[in-house]
């Protein structure tokens, strides 16, 4: 049967169902169930409240409608609808068969399709199998592939470590020495370390065959650069060469060659390096005792052993001074220009035979600061080659054993001989300067060379220090003394000998001096005391004291501000000299008011002593007409004995002002008392008016 008929058939039965549904259906009834006896209205109030939110049941109950209409009316409707939806099927069964067809259709094909694609998954899992397999061989393939590179790698590496290769042969054996040697050496050092170190490498089979070859090679090599850089070291034996300039041009290119040696040849590198110090040894010494000797033509000697401060001048005579400028004398004690040398610390080396050209003398500490900067800069120079050089410091120690011992013999032999106090002290801030110098550069090889020399200095300066000390403890002074109150020469010495050394040690603070300058200055104290009282006039010991107080002063400040404790020790002293001179001065003059000032105006002006007899007019008259008729003279003799006693115009003119004040104090004292006095009136004719006198010390004052 086909689709077609199929489909008319089922037609036709819908067509009698819906007749048939008009034939059997009745219209229902609900009296039966309204009889029936099992009808219980139990739980209905309960229901109807719940159904009173429904929009129907409230529409129901309140028209009153009555369930059966309303069913019936409910069951008609369904009906209704059930026949318009026949209708609607059979008004499109035409587009239902077709669809059916359609249906038919595509599960036809989708059934072939069911059957491709069964083939195609069953095709699918096959390759995916074999796809797995190759997977599998892939990875193991790649496992071994990395395996197989690995082992090559490591093998390529033990081939190239210890193969020799043939040019490698020709250039250690034929080859120049030159940078491709050089890297040819490290090459070879190279494979000599391999086969050295790992124990694996010992072990295999093919060292066997290298080996031998290896060590020829290392012993033509080890030979080869021997006699290549003892020629080298040779060459700095000869005669003015430039050592730094060959160490740092040609030696330090070849630095590699030590290295080598100290590997792989070290009975051949402790021979390179016992040659090197061995070389350097000589030339450095050789040079430096030819510098010394250079410089030795060129010292100007500044002192001898009776060039003390409190040794008389006449002592030290032509005779003992030999062919030596006088000139020189005055740098005994004073420092002058000589303190330069401080400020030229850094300045190059003398060269000998430009200053021997030009007939320079230098006082000692020029020539010693000249032999350690030279010795500075060599000494820098060859620590660091020596570091970069051979890589061990210990070294420059040997090589420099020679030169240090040089200098030694020169110091030793010129220090004992050495009595300049002042070039002592400049060669000890030297040295210190020196040491600075090295701390900055970082280079640590003089420390111990420097701190001997140091503690070779301070010996011999304290030993002439006391030289000078014991010679003004010791002085004669018969044969120091000289009639002359102007400064004494052995103040000067002091003086300049003193403002010397504090000049020096200016920024050193060194409590050590300045003991010993204390005591220093409690011996010329002493000195200048026992001097003062050899002049027979109180007044002339006074003046000679002033006028070396003031001498020192001045010495002192030339030197700078840093005098110190000394400097305020001597003005003291000047100040209180200067009252002294000041009333002795004034007594000279005025002896009798002066006299009457202090004992008879000074009790009359205390209220105790009024027992005492009062001061009449006769007893101050002649006072006063006796300064009234040559205070004028005595003021000018007193101006003329400053000028002549005095060395120092402006301390005489301080002391002259100083003297002209004290006497005007005393004679208003005795105006003051002359008003107190019965009568006292009477002698205003022949008072000085306090205003000329004021005028007449205003006029001296001017000539400042």
């Amino acid at each position: 049967m086909t689709n077609k008929d199929y489909y008319n058939t089922e037609t036709n039965n819908a067509q009698k169902a819906v007749f048939d549904l008009g034939v059997f259906g009745g219209d229902p009834t609900f009296e039966e169930d309204m009889t029936c006896e099992d009808v219980s209205l139990e739980g209905l109030q309960q229901e109807l409240e719940e159904c009173k939110s429904d929009e129907v049941v409230a529409n129901i109950l309140s028209k009153g409608t009555k369930l059966r209409e309303y069913a019936k009316g409910v069951e008609n409707n369904i009906r209704q609808m059930e026949l318009d939806s026949i209708q609607d099927y059979i008004v499109e069964s035409d587009n239902l068969v077709s669809l059916h067809d359609q249906i038919h259709d595509c599960d036809a094909i989708l059934s072939q399709m069911e059957t491709l694609l069964s083939g195609f998954q069953a095709e699918i899992g096959s390759i995916s199998s074999d796809i797995k397999i190759l997977q599998e061989k892939s990875m193991d393939m790649g496992l071994k592939l990395k395996n197989r590179k690995v082992a090559e790698s490591k093998l390529a590496k033990f081939v190239e470590d210890i193969i020799v290769p043939p040019r490698m042969v020709d250039i250690v054996v034929d080859g120049e020495v030159n940078d491709e040697y050089m890297r040819t050496l490290e090459i070879l050092s190279k494979k000599l370390k391999f086969v050295e170190v790992d124990a694996m490498v010992k072990s295999s089979k093919a060292l066997k065959d290298v080996q031998p070859e290896l060590e020829r090679l290392r012993q033509k090599a080890v030979s080869k650069v021997f006699e290549f850089i003892v020629q080298k070291l040779y060459a700095l034996r000869k005669p003015k060469t430039n050592i730094q300039i060959l160490q740092q041009s040609v030696l330090l290119k070849y630095k590699y060659i030590v290295s080598f040696l100290k590997e792989h040849g070290k009975e051949i590198f402790i021979e390179v390096r016992g040659a090197y110090i061995d070389t350097m040894n000589k030339v450095l010494s050789a040079h430096f005792r030819a510098y010394i000797q250079a410089l030795e033509k060129l010292q100007l000697d500044i002192a001898t052993s009776s060039d003390l401060i409190g040794v008389e001048a006449r002592s030290t005579s032509l005779f003992s001074r030999g062919r030596e400028p006088l000139k020189n004398r005055s740098a005994v004690f004073a420092l002058g220009e000589r303190i330069n040398i401080l400020k030229e610390i850094d300045q190059p080396a003398l060269i000998p035979h430009i200053a021997e050209a030009s007939s320079l003398k230098y006082p000692y500490e020029v020539l010693f600061r000249s032999l350690h900067k030279l010795l500075m800069d060599t000494a820098t120079s060859e620590y660091l080659f020596c570091d970069d050089f051979f890589g061990e410091e210990s070294i420059f120690y040997e090589i420099f054993a020679g030169p240090f011992s040089v200098i030694d013999e020169h110091l030793n032999s010129i220090l004992p001989n050495c009595f300049d106090a002042i070039g002592l002290m400049l060669m000890i801030r030297i040295i210190h300067q020196h040491q600075l110098i090295m701390s900055r550069r970082r280079i640590p090889c003089l420390d111990s060379y420097l701190d001997k020399v140091n503690i070779s200095l301070w010996p011999r300066f304290k030993m002439v220090f006391d030289m000078h000390l014991n010679s003004l403890r010791n002085a004669n002074i018969k044969t120091l003394w000289e009639d002359d109150i102007h400064p004494h020469y052995v103040m000067r010495r002091y003086a300049e000998f003193t403002a010397s050394l504090i000049h020096i040690n200016v920024e050193y603070g060194d409590g050590q001096l300045e003991l010993n300058l204390e005591r220093l200055r409690m011996s010329v104290d002493d000195l200048l005391i026992k001097l003062a009282k050899l002049f027979p006039k109180p007044k002339l010991q006074t003046v000679f004291l002033i006028n070396n107080y003031d001498m020192t002063i001045a010495v002192l400040k030339e030197a700078g501000s840093e005098g110190g404790k000394i400097q305020l020790h001597f003005e003291e002293l000047l100040r209180s000299n200067t009252a002294i001179f000041v009333e002795e001065v004034l007594l000279e003059h005025f002896s009798d008011l002066i006299k009457f000032v202090k004992t008879r105006a000074s009790s009359s002006e205390e209220p105790s002593s009024s027992s005492e007899r009062p001061i009449t007019v006769a007893e101050v008259e002649p006072l006063v007409k006796d300064f009234a008729s040559r205070w004028k003279a005595a003021i000018e003799l007193m101006h003329k004995d400053v000028i002549t006693s005095f060395s120092n115009f402006l301390c005489g003119m301080e002391i002259l002002r100083a003297a002209l004040t004290q006497l005007l104090l005393y004679y208003t004292r005795l105006s003051d008392c002359i008003k107190r006095i019965n009568g006292g009136s009477a002698m205003n004719k022949d008072l000085v008016s306090i205003s000329s006198i004021m005028y007449e010390i205003r006029k001296y004052s001017r000539t400042f």
